[in-house]
């Protein structure tokens, strides 16, 4: 899968909300996607940064992306768990997240990952780990 096919994916795969995050694929190799996340005001709360709810979203979709980029196209998945630690704010005027993932180990019918969101000025904001289930 190329950058084309990834954000194609992401117009037509995803549920309208998600999509409404307007992710952009910036680059892609088999296993890992890097995806850039608007920061707008839809998406930043009371205390003036994108709140985690948003950061979860991108970084569920980000794995789903990078797990197409090993298995060469879309297959039915489904999340079995993503868990998130975030380390600092990104502020609701930065204007945009880095949102990188990675797959750690794809076996038959699990995949295990690791996704890092950076501040546009590369400072580490949140990461996460997930697991997946092929179905």
């Amino acid at each position: 899968m190329d950058i084309g096919g990834l954000q194609a994916a992401l117009a037509e795969l995803f549920a309208p909300w998600v999509r409404e995050l307007a992710l952009q694929v910036t680059a892609c190799e088999p296993g890992s996607v890097t995806l850039q996340l608007p920061v707008t005001p839809h998406h930043v709360h009371g205390g003036g940064v994108l709140c985690g709810q948003t950061l979860m979203a991108a970084a569920d979709t980000a794995m789903v992306l990078a797990v197409m980029t090993k298995l060469g196209g879309f297959q039915p998945m489904t999340t079995v768990q993503l868990q998130t630690s975030f380390l600092r704010a990104v502020p609701g005027d930065a204007g945009h997240a880095v949102v990188q993932a990675q797959v750690l180990k794809m076996g038959r019918s699990l995949v295990f990952g690791s996704i890092d969101i950076h501040t546009p000025d590369g400072q580490l904001a949140a990461q996460a780990t997930t697991t997946y289930a092929l179905l």
